[in-house]
């Protein structure tokens, strides 16, 4: 069975891709395991040393050629992860619509090209939703997106289910919520002082929080993140039927609570490394995303979400291996 990840380079993809690893082994289309021959990670850039046991292709999406060539006429598996995040996309239209909606359908076409269809994860997010919002939102909730990274990412949504409509492909899209902690360095999404708030202060560098202590957002930490993008694919295409998107379960958390929580656990030197600096553009952009749902077919579907903002720090803590002084 020949994987392909694109934004394989990155950290989720590069996690994914240890996982998949790890297991050894993925469903076919009879619903049978059956081993992972060759994993692929597609992206424009790598970590040092990649895992010799992975094929590293560099290359960008909107490359039809190169994209082909990838995924050859063999691939079983697609776990679509790349593209310009939140703040990226709004800050360049240009870029944004290439990569995550034109580099998407060349994806899509090169998957159509396949010996049989492959199942195909995409990674959509909660940034599809937007305006005037009912204050718990639901699987029934219609997406209205007041960013163009969201716009991009339903258009998306609609593609992976007609191209499964079509059966070219077997799709299903996660709405993903924001990610934290992440590891590495801070990034250009309107999200990221959620990992960074925990992250730096954790390495003994200072963090700036764009959005005051009372703003909320839908919180995932990246080990659920990886669980439930193979739970995903897991899934038989039957338990997805003509529904190919949901909204993956996660939890509320307060930003305030977060500092709160970093601080019961690592001290107030730590603690006091963050900087309430309010950004009025990233701010806006952040609270325009919803903040509470009720997942009830994510969850009857075998999605599950962290506890609370506790379990997310302590589980990066183990994950990276930071040292906690007494």
């Amino acid at each position: 069975m020949k994987v392909v990840i694109t934004g394989g380079g990155g950290f989720i993809g590069y996690r994914l891709a240890q996982a998949l690893l790890k297991k050894g082994t993925l469903s076919d289309p009879q619903g049978q395991q059956a081993p992972i021959t060759q994993i692929v990670l597609f992206d424009m850039a790598f970590p040092e040393n990649v895992d010799a046991r992975l094929k590293a292709v560099k290359g960008d999406l909107n490359d039809q050629a190169c994209v082909e060539a990838t995924l050859g006429s063999d691939t079983d598996a697609v776990f679509h992860l790349a593209s310009v995040v939140s703040g990226g996309a709004e800050a360049d239209f240009d870029l944004g619509y290439k990569v995550n909606l034109d580099g998407t359908r060349a994806l899509l076409n090169a998957c159509r090209k396949q010996a049989r269809p492959p199942r195909f994860v995409f990674t959509s997010s909660i940034a599809v939703f937007g305006g005037e919002l009912p204050e718990t939102l639901d699987d029934g909730t219609t997406p209205n997106p007041q960013g163009s990274y969201g716009a991009q990412k339903v258009m998306c949504e609609y593609l992976v289910t007609d191209c499964s409509r079509k059966g070219y492909i077997d799709g299903r899209s996660l709405r993903l919520p924001t990610i934290s902690v992440r590891p590495g360095k801070p990034n250009l999404a309107a999200s990221s002082f959620a990992s960074g708030i925990i992250r730096e202060p954790l390495a003994g560098l200072p963090a700036i929080c764009p959005v005051s202590r009372d703003a909320m957002i839908w919180l995932l930490s990246p080990r659920k993140i990886i669980e439930s993008l193979i739970h995903a694919y897991e899934l038989p295409s039957s338990a997805w039927g003509l529904r190919r998107v949901i909204n993956l379960p996660g939890f509320t958390a307060v930003v305030g609570d977060m500092i709160d929580t970093l601080r019961r656990i690592a001290g107030d030197t730590v603690a006091d490394l963050i900087e309430l600096k309010p950004d009025p553009r990233i701010e806006a952009l952040v609270l325009s995303w919803p903040v509470r749902f009720r997942t009830d077919r994510a969850n009857a579907m075998g999605f599950a979400a962290d506890q609370n903002v506790e379990s997310i720090i302590r589980s990066y803590i183990d994950d990276e291996k930071i040292p906690l002084k007494a």
